[in-house]
């Protein structure tokens, strides 16, 4: 970029950006109030009241990605969870890198059947079965783009279906359609999004695909079967999109699209398990669950989280 062109950038484009971005989010005040909610929320999860003794329900599994960043949001969702279902779910963690001791005791607190996956088995796991002079993309984009990981880290290796759950999920009713999948899984499962985003053109994403692409899916949640994964089409079509495109944030949205196109899924009923819920939404739920992308945050972290403590805490 020319001299020019970067103060042009720097003087007018990047400030106004930000401004528009911030009224998007309902002002400075509105930011302020939500980065205060977002620091209580943390706090209470180190808070949460302990969840009654729950049934173990055997073989059924669910998976997180979390780190020093999230673990709070983790916490928040597992309890919401499993004090809906009525259940202890076996819970397997991949720790980002970041998860601390005092993390992983706070998500223990939590009495749930927890199976931590440390960060180095994790990558060497990686060394030895996605080696960088054979996927490249996929190892560059593993150090640089984490959502990447849970895809990667959840499923290299394995076999079996798995279903990948999102931190900023709270549940708030019993969540029987994930249940009933969880127990008798066979065919991929994914929420709906609020609206399509995907990333990259859906032209380029048809030829990739080869068949029709599901509309609006979203990977809050996501089941997918280790064993049919395949990595080398994997890295192909991640290196395709990465240079006709360039990246973008919704790289993994878009590989589970690909994954899925064609295929019969288990699809999460949109008005129970809400993509974005709306503000009268958040106050009042009526869905069983919510996924707070975007603009819902300022709910989620001034608002939502405090359901799950009680008054006194």
């Amino acid at each position: 970029m020319s001299l020019p062109g970067q103060l042009l950038y720097h003087l007018w484009h990047r400030p106004t950006g930000a401004l528009r971005e911030s009224l998007r989010h309902g002002g400075p005040i509105a930011q302020w109030r939500t980065e205060r909610g977002r620091r209580d929320m943390q706090a209470g999860a180190e808070n949460l009241p302990a969840l009654p003794v729950l049934a173990h329900a055997a073989g059924r599994q669910i998976h997180f990605l979390t780190g020093a960043r999230f673990w709070w949001q983790t916490a928040f969702c597992l309890h919401s969870l499993a004090r809906t279902s009525g259940v202890a779910l076996e819970t397997h963690l991949y720790d980002d890198g970041t998860l601390a001791s005092e993390h992983r005791e706070n998500l223990r607190r939590l009495g749930l059947p927890i199976i931590f996956h440390d960060h180095a088995a994790l990558r060497e796991k990686l060394e030895r079965l996605l080696p960088g002079e054979r996927y490249p993309t996929l190892r560059e984009r593993w150090v640089n783009y984490p959502h990447i990981r849970k895809l990667i880290d959840v499923h290299l290796g394995g076999t079996g279906w798995k279903l990948v759950l999102y931190s900023d999920l709270l549940f708030y009713r019993r969540p029987d359609f994930l249940l009933h999948w969880l127990v008798a899984p066979d065919r991929p499962l994914h929420a709906v999004d609020c609206i399509e985003s995907y990333g990259y053109s859906r032209p380029l994403l048809a030829r990739l695909a080869g068949r029709p692409l599901a509309t609006k899916l979203n990977v809050g949640l996501c089941g997918l079967n280790s064993s049919e994964i395949d990595w080398d089409q994997l890295e192909y079509w991640s290196a395709t999109l990465i240079r006709t495109e360039r990246t973008n944030y919704y790289l993994e949205q878009a590989l589970v699209a690909l994954l899925c196109a064609g295929r019969t899924c288990a699809v999460a009923p949109e008005k129970d398990y809400v993509t974005l819920p709306a503000p009268a939404e958040i106050v009042s739920p009526s869905a069983v669950m919510h996924h707070y992308v975007d603009t819902a945050k300022s709910g989620y972290f001034r608002h939502a989280w405090r359901t799950f403590i009680p008054p006194c805490a």
